[in-house]
Parts: C-alpha cells; sequence; structure tokens
C-alpha cells in the first residue's frame, strides 16, 4: 500500500508556489506531478486488491489481455505492444503466472523464435476473482463522480491522443 503523506499541506500545491516564484507558470508541472502520484495510489489499492489472489496488477493485465483474445492465447510479442511494455517486462510475468499455473507456453507455429502465452481455466478463475476485486474497489476511483470519471478519461485521452497512442480519425 502506498504510505498516506499526512502532511498538513498539500506538496505538489506548494511546489507550484515555489515552480512559479523561480520558472514561471506551474500548471503544467503540477498537473504532471499529480498524475504520477495518482498512479502511484492507483497501482498501490489494485495490488493490494490483488495480493491475496497471488497477482499483481501487471500481471492482471496479462490474464485480461489473453481472456480478450479469441484463442486465449498471444505471442508475447503482442502482448507486449498491447500492453506497451517492454518485452523482459512480459516474459518476467509470463514466467510468474505459469508458475501459478494460470498461464501455459507454447512454441508460436506462425513464428519459429516466438513463443505463445494461453491462460490456463485456473487464470480465467483468478481474472474473475480479481476483477471482482477491482470493480468492488472502484478503480480506486471511488472518491470521484461518475461524470468526473468521464471527463478525467477525455482530459487524458487528449494526451494519449497528442502522443500519438491512436490514430484519433
Amino acid at each position: 500500500m502506498v504510505r498516506p503523506l499526512g502532511l498538513p499541506f498539500d506538496p505538489i500545491q506548494r511546489a507550484g508556489e515555489t515552480w512559479e516564484q523561480r520558472f514561471g507558470p506551474a500548471s503544467a508541472m503540477r498537473a504532471a506531478t499529480s498524475v504520477f502520484r495518482v498512479q502511484q495510489i492507483l497501482l498501490a489499492r489494485f495490488d493490494e486488491a490483488l495480493k491475496p489472489h497471488e497477482l499483481t496488477f501487471a500481471r492482471y493485465e496479462v490474464l485480461v489481455l489473453l481472456t480478450f483474445s479469441r484463442a486465449g492465447e498471444l505471442p508475447l510479442k503482442v502482448i507486449g505492444s498491447r500492453l506497451m511494455v517492454h518485452p523482459t517486462s512480459v516474459t518476467n510475468a509470463i514466467d510468474r503466472l505459469v508458475a501459478a499455473g494460470y498461464v501455459r507456453r507454447r512454441p508460436n507455429p506462425d513464428d519459429g523464435r516466438g513463443v505463445l502465452a494461453g491462460i490456463t481455466d485456473e487464470g480465467r478463475a483468478v481474472v474473475e476473482i480479481g476483477t471482482k476485486a477491482l470493480t468492488d474497489l472502484d478503480f480506486g476511483l471511488a472518491d470521484l463522480s461518475e461524470d468526473d470519471r468521464e471527463t478525467l478519461f477525455g482530459i487524458l485521452r487528449q494526451v494519449r491522443l497528442g502522443a500519438g497512442d491512436v490514430d484519433a480519425r
């Protein structure tokens, strides 16, 4: 769990005030720093909810992606691309999921050097349990109204579109 700061002031707001005195407008710095802090908070909440099921959020994401695939299996390179993570991170997650019995590996018949990861029945069962834990938690965003969540998604999507995450046509 992320440690609550318990400060009598908002350190990001205070840093913004100092920033403005030294460098100028601080709205972008405050917003970006807030995004990073919220990411820490959300990941800690997710991992805490998933820990009883021997999952981290990163491993849960892999399992969900596999459940979304037509055949229940995908090449490791596709998993990395879809989850936007480094191949080493995918390999590490798959190793742990295989050890837990949630995923199986096999050579990719379409790519002599590639590997397919496929979800097992145990993996499908733990996805259901993990999904309930995260939805019961409102994905860590219970402090926001439904309208605020939609607004937040729209704002953050603009940043993602600007970075070229998806073709906005």
